[in-house]
């Protein structure tokens, strides 16, 4: 998890000091240049909002998927239970009968 972490954080910082660069190095004019920029910030928060609904879609899926797994956990659960019930009850049946012999 840490090592996800610094990446995101190198990455942001990359990203950062890319953007500044660009922007002292811009053959166009500053008007221009803002143009440009709301236009990259209008798109970047579109795909920010793309890549959310992507999220949630995927954790909707996973907590279903988990829920699934719990449910059958549960009914493997009660059904070993229930085995070792019977056979407990088996085993006290023939222990009964045994002691009713001696």
């Amino acid at each position: 998890m840490r090592s996800s972490k610094e990446f995101w954080i190198a990455l942001g910082i990359g990203a950062a000091i890319g953007g500044a660069v660009a922007l002292l190095y811009a053959p166009q004019s500053g008007a221009a240049t803002r143009r440009r920029l709301r236009r990259g910030l209008e798109e970047l928060g579109d795909n920010l909002e793309e890549a959310g609904d992507y999220l949630k879609d995927q954790a909707e899926h996973l907590g279903k998927e988990a829920q699934r797994l719990i449910d059958a956990s549960k009914d493997r659960f009660e059904n070993a239970i229930d085995a070792a019930t019977d056979a407990v009850k088996s085993a006290n049946k023939a222990a009964r009968s045994v002691t009713k012999l001696v």
